[in-house]
C-alpha cells in the first residue's frame, strides 16, 4: 500500500485501465445469457443450460471476478480524481461501491438454476416443469438486480464524468462521454422497470454510447495514464484550500 500511495498518478491511472479492461469480462457473460437463457420459454431455457454447463459456470465466474475488479477501480478513481473535488469524488466511490454489493448478491441467482437443475431427480415434491421455472424465476431476478446494480453505476459514470471534465489531467471529452454513458444507462434501467417493452427497444441504442464511452477512458488510461504535472498542481491547490 505504502508503494501504490507513493506511486505516480500515471502509473496508479494506468493500473486503474488494467482494471477497467478486466471488467470488461461482464461483456463475456452477458453474451453467454443472452444466447442460453429464453425468458419465455423455461424448458428451453433448462435445456441450453445443462447442454452448455461448462459455459454457463464460466460466465458465473467472469461476473464473480469484475465485482472485486471494479472496487479496485472504484479506489484508485477517487485517490486519482480527490484533487478535482473530493466530496464528489468520495460521492462517486459510494454509488459504485453500492453498485457492486449489488451485482456481488445477485451473482447468486445466477448459480442458483444450477442448483435447482441440478436436483431434478433428487428434489420430491417438484415436478420438472415446476424445477425448470423455478430456475428461469431466479435468472428474471438476476436480470432485475443487474438494472437495479445499473443505477448506482449510471450515477457513477456521471459524477466520474464531471470529475474527468472538470480535471484537466484527462481529455474533457472524456468526461463528456462517461456523462452521456452514465445517463444513458439510467434510462435503460428505468426504461425497463416501467415499461420493459419500450427497453427492449432502446437497448441496442442506448449500448453504443455506453461502450464507446467506457473503451475510449480504458484505451486512454492504458495508453496515456493521466497528465502527471496537472494533477499535482491541482493536488497542491487543494491543500492549499
Amino acid at each position: 500500500m505504502e508503494r501504490m500511495s507513493e506511486a505516480s498518478p500515471r502509473l496508479k491511472a494506468r493500473i486503474a485501465g488494467v482494471f477497467y479492461l478486466l471488467t470488461t469480462a461482464t461483456g463475456f457473460a452477458e453474451v453467454v445469457r443472452g444466447r442460453l437463457v429464453v425468458y419465455s420459454d423455461a424448458a428451453a431455457t433448462a435445456t441450453n443450460i445443462l447442454a452448455h454447463e461448462p459455459l454457463f459456470r464460466l460466465a458465473f465466474v467472469a461476473d464473480l471476478i469484475v465485482n472485486p475488479c471494479f472496487i479496485a477501480l472504484t479506489l484508485l478513481f477517487f485517490d486519482l480524481f480527490k484533487p478535482v473535488n473530493r466530496s464528489l469524488s468520495l460521492l462517486a466511490a459510494f454509488f459504485s461501491l453500492v453498485g457492486c454489493a449489488i451485482a456481488s448478491l445477485i451473482c447468486l441467482f445466477q448459480l442458483a438454476p444450477l442448483i435447482v437443475l441440478g436436483s431434478a431427480h433428487n428434489v420430491s415434491g417438484f415436478n420438472v416443469e415446476q424445477l425448470q421455472a423455478l430456475a428461469l424465476m431466479f435468472l428474471k431476478l438476476h436480470a432485475q438486480g443487474y438494472n437495479v446494480s445499473l443505477v448506482f453505476f449510471g450515477f457513477y459514470c456521471l459524477l466520474i464524468g464531471y470529475l474527468i471534465f472538470r480535471s484537466t489531467f484527462l481529455p474533457r471529452i472524456l468526461g463528456a462521454l462517461m456523462a452521456i454513458a452514465g445517463l444513458c444507462y439510467l434510462t435503460s434501467s428505468f426504461a425497463t422497470f416501467l415499461s420493459p417493452g419500450v427497453a427492449a427497444r432502446l437497448f441496442p441504442y442506448i449500448l453504443v454510447p455506453g461502450s464507446v464511452a467506457e473503451l475510449s477512458l480504458i484505451l486512454w488510461l492504458l495508453v496515456k495514464g493521466v497528465n502527471d504535472q496537472r494533477w499535482k498542481e491541482l493536488k497542491r491547490a487543494a491543500v492549499e484550500r
